[in-house]
């Protein structure tokens, strides 16, 4: 049996020179990497760790969390991965319900220490280059008949323990052999085609089952891992791919709409030179599958289905069924020879299912976990003859491809016609109104269908619930059609960011919270900033509808010392951007810049009002919320605030007879907008109660 160690070993004598991991400016090369496991190893062994032992450490997006999880495969202790983000109480938890023997992290724990052997991660993985100690090696690393070193644990002892919440709020514990895991890394490299020139962008939170797997195939392949804390920052994924070279990435669906928006017009350029694309941990949807391959021509998608139970063990090549309408939703195939995957009914026999009469999933291979930590009853009810039991509803076509309808405790019971949610959530996305959406089964409230689909959905300013409906009822059977549309700020997810099912049934209880979305809260919460337009008109009462909204706002001592310099005609709007352009180069100022407006509307203020800054800026906000009420998009532009006795850009703003003593606090464009702009996460800790 091969280990990830061993490969590691390997690589550090055949390419010690090659970068392993790299984090911002931390890099250890495979050579390096080596000899770190081999210290860290060490110095666990200095606190009483030995074979067998559960250890939980912070599962950090940094070269330590690497360095710390080699350091136990060799001296065969189990790792016990925890989220980064974590709570002191849920760090607690899983260190007691793991039975671990340490706990290595650096967040203060406080009140929760006590009878916790706890230390550093920080600590335990200093100085990791430098000076080589191969102390404790001999016993753990021998070579075989073959002369080939290799680690000398059986393949069936436990490697690892990930601690997944699942559908039940009790952590369970999947446990994944030393065999596993090999062949879990082995399905990763096969199903992606993970190439030892690659270097893989991995912004994905280490605890994760699909970061690990890709974790651990990056290594085993001798290719290079990049770390990344997270996609909030699409900029940072940008610099990651610029600085290093990367040629693939791992990626959540949710964080595609992320970059997406954030990157708008330079997603195509940033992304394009990726060799490939991996997205797992929930499917893209057919939109989104399409969208992808249109951006990314010369990039290879792939769409993975996995678990924590199994790793990655169905692949979809997205390249291959993008043009296929039958096949675009598809999960994927199993892996040939490797994994084996067959369809259920109720009482456990194997059928042949279709879309209208799906069945329970079963997987099989060498993949497969061991079972649930301290959990035997569980275990029996999900390995059976070798065969993972699955809650996923699924059946397959004759080609061999697998189609997800969703949970077994998801699927809608519809006066006994069953329902997908997925199904419902993948062509209700392709309403040009919608942004997101998810859907649950209820209860119906007039007791006749047993349940009724309702529809959470994030939608723009175009959103219409009867042209919705509309739009479904031509696309689906009427059972099918959602009962109820609810309007949401954003859809819950969960921290892979999937669609948390469990909140919307929450919301949906508290019916009294759904019912204070009106229409002016719904605009509030759904405007985004728009920087890219269509060439279509802006009406001019509608135009006018909108300054009004600009001045019928707050003014300090009702002064109304501000001006609204609107600009409709392209050669002035083409003029001020070019002039804000070359002053902000030269000043060093950020210019974001804007694509095609129809309007731009200047809000200006007298200097000698003290209450200028705030006057304007609600002045903007009222602009702004007003275009979204009318299905247009807008941007706030700040640049002309500094800039405004800049040459050139004083030369065009006279022209405009904007008064010299006037600073312009916000440059709005307007336009019919061409794309969502994307729902980012807002802070909720900003709020204190006295």
């Amino acid at each position: 049996m091969d280990t990830l160690i061993n490969k590691v070993r390997e690589l550090s004598e055949r390419t010690p020179d090659k970068e392993a991991v790299r984090f911002k400016k931390e890099v250890l090369t495979y050579k390096e990497l080596y000899s770190a496991a081999l210290k860290v190893s060490s110095r666990l062994k200095d606190y009483g760790i030995k074979k067998g032992d559960r250890v939980s450490f912070s599962a950090v997006s940094k070269p330590e969390m690497v360095v710390t999880y080699l350091a136990l495969q060799l001296m065969g202790a189990v790792s016990v991965f925890l989220d980064k983000n974590a709570t002191p109480a849920g760090m607690k938890d899983i260190y007691q319900e793991s039975g671990s023997v340490h706990l290595f992290t650096d967040k203060p724990m406080k009140e929760y220490a006590e009878g916790i052997n706890i230390s550093s991660l920080r600590d335990l993985c200093r100085d990791l280059v430098g000076e080589e100690n191969a102390v404790g090696v001999d016993s753990n690393i021998n070579p075989d008949s073959s002369g080939e070193y290799r680690l000398l644990w059986d393949e069936n002892d436990i490697s690892e323990i990930l601690f997944t919440t699942g559908t039940t709020a009790k952590p369970k514990g999947v446990m994944l052999s030393f065999g596993a895991v090999y062949n879990i890394l082995s399905n990763t490299i096969i199903g992606t085609g993970i190439q030892e020139s690659d270097i893989m962008l991995l912004p994905l939170p280490l605890n994760h089952s699909f970061a690990l797997r890709v974790l651990r195939a990056v290594l085993y392949s001798g290719a290079t891992l990049v770390l990344q804390n997270g996609f909030t920052f699409a900029k940072e994924v940008e610099n990651n791919i610029t600085a290093y070279s990367c040629t693939a990435m791992a990626a959540v669906p949710a964080s595609y709409e992320v970059m997406r928006s954030q990157m708008q017009d330079e997603f195509s350029r940033v992304l394009g030179g990726l060799r490939y694309l991996e997205f797992g941990a929930g499917s893209l949807s057919p939109r989104q599958r399409r969208e992808l391959i249109s951006l990314l021509p010369g990039v290879q998608i792939f769409n993975t289905w996995g678990s924590s139970e199994s790793g990655g063990a169905i692949f979809c090549n997205v390249n291959e069924v993008v043009s296929d309408d039958n096949k675009i939703s598809a999960l994927g195939r199993p892996l040939e020879g490797r994994v084996e995957v067959k369809t259920l009914d109720s009482d456990g026999a194997e059928v042949k299912g279709d879309v209208d009469n799906p069945g329970r999933m079963a997987i099989k291979g060498d993949m497969i976990m061991s079972g649930y930590w301290n959990n035997p009853e569980l275990t029996q009810d999900t390995i059976r003859n070798g065969w993972l039991l699955t809650s996923d509803m699924i059946y397959k076509d004759e080609a061999g491809y697998i189609y997800m309808l969703g949970r077994a405790d998801d699927i809608i019971n519809v006066g006994g016609e069953k329902v997908s949610p997925i199904e419902v959530e993948d062509i209700a996305s392709g309403y040009t109104g919608i942004k997101e959406c998810a859907c649950i089964g209820v209860d119906d409230p007039d007791d006749m269908l047993g349940q009724i689909p309702v529809l959470f959905y994030v939608a723009d300013s175009t959103y219409s619930e009867a042209e919705l409906i509309k739009y479904l009822s031509q696309k689906m059977e009427k059972y099918k059609l959602p009962k109820r549309f609810v309007a949401l700020e954003e859809v819950p997810r969960n921290r892979m960011q999937k669609i948390d099912r469990r909140e919307l049934h929450r919301l949906w209880e508290n019916q009294d919270d759904l019912d204070l979305m009106n229409p002016v809260m719904q605009a509030i919460l759904s405007r985004r900033s728009i920087r890219r337009f269509t060439e279509k008109d802006i009406p001019e009462n509608i135009l006018e509808m909108i300054l009004r909204a600009g001045y019928h706002a707050p003014s300090g001592h009702n002064m109304q010392s501000w001006r609204f310099t609107v600009l409709t005609k392209q050669s002035d709007i083409f003029r001020l951007k070019e002039a804000a352009r070359e002053a902000a180069e030269r000043n060093k100022v950020h210019f974001y810049g804007f694509e095609n407006p129809k309007v731009i509307i200047l809000v200006s203020n007298d200097d000698r009002n003290p209450d200028g800054c705030q006057d304007a800026s609600c002045a903007a906000e009222n602009i702004m919320l007003a275009a979204a009420s009318y299905g247009l998009g807008s941007v706030w532009l700040n640049p002309l605030r500094t800039l405004r006795n800049e040459e050139p850009v004083k030369s065009v703003l006279d022209s405009f007879d904007i008064p010299a003593n006037h600073t312009v606090w916000s440059t709005v464009a307007l336009g019919y907008p061409t794309h969502q702009g994307q729902s980012l996460k807002k802070k909720e800790n900003v709020v204190r109660y006295i």
